[in-house]
């Protein structure tokens, strides 16, 4: 087992790669509005009927976003599959995002990132009971998924609020508190996937990643902002934080505390919240990011070595998601090799204000009166 040893040295830089310039953001507005044209035409043709949504005779629920990556769709799709699975068949079904296979495949516990993508594969691990499927088309990939698991009662759609080629039962809308879709404008210029006036489609809209100490006054000022309709029901959750266990020994766990230092390795969407509870909670942060849902390769290795030794202190580790773990198992010799003490940080959803029993009650009154 790695143990904390080290030596006290320097402080490397870590320039955030995150692009954010306003000017730039002026001149993509044109590029918007034409991706935005694409995006209008798309949503007449359903509403005319010329492109078909198609609905299944077995509940279907959907968790997604407008914008693109780091709402907490994983962590909030496992909080369902805990729910549900003690009393139903539950299946999920992912794209896959950037595996390198193709067509509908089913997760197994030993299948790779780069076979099923890191999501589905991640499921798989913590829910080995669960039918877990990638495939990139839903509307294909339902009927298989029947027919993977004929006695399955509830399928659960991963990043699916944007592909219009299904209609949910249940449709689950996240938007970041920091990031909100209200504040947001369409790519290349904003994050948006589709236009703001797209959250209609939504049956349930949560607001993720909130502060723990979120006010009843924020509450409803976002909820003002957000304006739902009289169909909707609005939420807010936050993460909580579990017990590090090393990667290639999940029974092995500590406690973070103020005297470690932390090199946090990871390639999500939006660091920010990590990164907040983390300075608050170990002694130092030094972070490496990449790009959402990126294979690391040897030079990153090499850079992650290097950076991991210059932390300060007798007590370090390597922090990284449960998502990126699916990724950095697959150098597994290295990490062998080198015994460094490559945690890996579970996460779990929690909602404010004492509406999680709400929030069960809307999913378990949709599939109680769900009619096929």
């Amino acid at each position: 087992m790695p143990d904390f040893g080290g030596r006290p040295t320097s402080k490397p830089s870590n320039p955030k790669p995150v692009f954010q310039d306003p000017i730039i953001r002026i001149l993509l507005i044109p590029f918007s509005l034409l991706y935005g044209l694409g995006v209008s035409l798309r949503d007449f043709f359903y509403r005319q009927k010329l492109l078909v949504s198609v609905k299944f005779d077995l509940p279907v629920i959907s968790v997604g976003n407008l914008s693109i990556g780091g709402a907490g769709k994983t962590p909030h799709i496992e909080y369902l599959i805990r729910l549900l699975r003690p009393y139903l068949e539950v299946a999920t079904l992912s794209r896959g995002y950037r595996r390198k296979t193709s067509g509908h495949q089913v997760v197994q516990v030993n299948s790779t990132a780069e076979q099923v993508g890191d999501e589905p594969l991640q499921f798989k691990r913590k829910f080995p009971d669960v039918l877990v499927t990638v495939n990139e088309s839903r509307a294909l990939g339902i009927p298989q998924v029947i027919q993977d698991q004929p006695q399955t009662q509830v399928v659960l759609l991963d990043d699916a609020f944007q592909h219009r080629s299904v209609t949910p039962g249940l449709n689950i809308l996240l938007t970041e508190y920091s990031r909100p879709f209200t504040k947001d404008f369409l790519l290349p210029s904003g994050r948006l996937r589709e236009w703001r006036s797209a959250y209609r489609r939504a049956d349930v809209i949560v607001v993720s990643k909130c502060p723990d100490d979120i006010t009843d006054e924020e509450k409803l000022r976002m909820t003002q902002e957000i304006n739902p309709f009289s169909h909707q029901q609005v939420f807010f959750s936050s993460y909580r934080y579990l017990q590090p266990y090393y990667i290639l020994n999940p029974t092995y766990r500590i406690d973070l505390q103020e005297d470690i230092s932390v090199l946090l390795v990871c390639a999500i969407a939006n660091t920010d919240y990590l990164r907040s509870y983390l300075e608050d909670t170990v002694g130092t942060v030094r972070v490496r990011e990449y790009e959402d849902h990126h294979y690391f390769t040897d030079d990153d290795l090499e850079e992650i070595e290097k950076v991991f030794t210059l932390l300060p202190g007798s007590k370090k580790l390597i922090l990284t998601t449960e998502k990126d773990a699916m990724r950095l198992e697959l150098h597994r010799k290295w990490l062998l090799e080198k015994r460094f003490p490559v945690m890996v940080l579970p996460v779990e959803v929690y909602f404010h204000f004492n509406e999680g029993e709400r929030f069960d009650k809307i999913v378990k009154t949709f599939l109680l009166n769900f009619k096929a």
